[in-house]
């Protein structure tokens, strides 16, 4: 039977590490797109919050072993959040290939009528010439470009790169609004 101060020190552990091992998923990508003062940050707060949480698992593992439980359980919650709040966070950029048979120009001209920069190269495709649109972009810009893409062209092919070093990027004139923001505006 779980004694209530047992329970209670298991949720805690759980919380603390799905917080930390989230921390540590996000502290990842942001280290590999190479930004080092978001990392140093989220690696201070993220191994101060462990050490705390394996410690107290260490020094009770032998009386409570059902803490492991706790933690593994924690842990594993942890990676799945952190990869769900990257997405949301949308960090760092990203380069859209889209390739259209038929709307190249139109999808281009509608991406720069909202501000979005867009190169355009003609080419050759299996079933004839097609129209390859190259887009350096923030990635949570892919919200309400990849619509607009396949709103001209329901049939276009695209691929998306991570860019790890842009010289630099135009930022649309045009962005959704989500979130926060998108809540405060309804009427």
């Amino acid at each position: 039977m779980l004694d209530v101060t047992i329970l209670i020190t298991g949720l805690i552990i759980f919380f603390a590490r799905i917080v930390d091992v989230s921390i540590g998923t996000v502290r990842t990508i942001v280290t590999v797109q190479g930004r080092t003062v978001i990392a140093f940050c989220l690696a201070i707060v993220e191994i101060t919050i462990w050490v705390s949480v394996a410690s107290t698992v260490i020094n009770q593992v032998k009386d409570q072993p059902i803490l492991v439980v706790f933690y593994a359980f924690g842990y594993a919650t942890g990676n799945v959040l952190g990869i769900v709040v990257e997405r949301k966070l949308a960090f760092g950029m990203i380069v859209l290939r889209v390739i259209s048979r038929s709307a190249g120009q139109e999808i281009a001209d509608r991406l720069r009528e909202l501000g979005q920069a867009v190169t355009v190269f003609m080419g050759q495709g299996m079933r004839g010439p097609v129209a390859e649109l190259y887009i350096a972009s923030r990635r949570r810009d892919l919200k309400w470009i990849l619509p607009e893409v396949t709103s001209k062209d329901p049939e276009a092919f695209y691929v998306l790169e991570t860019a790890r070093d842009v010289s630099r990027v135009l930022k649309p004139t045009y962005t959704a609004i989500g979130g926060w923001r998108a809540r405060s505006n309804r009427k």
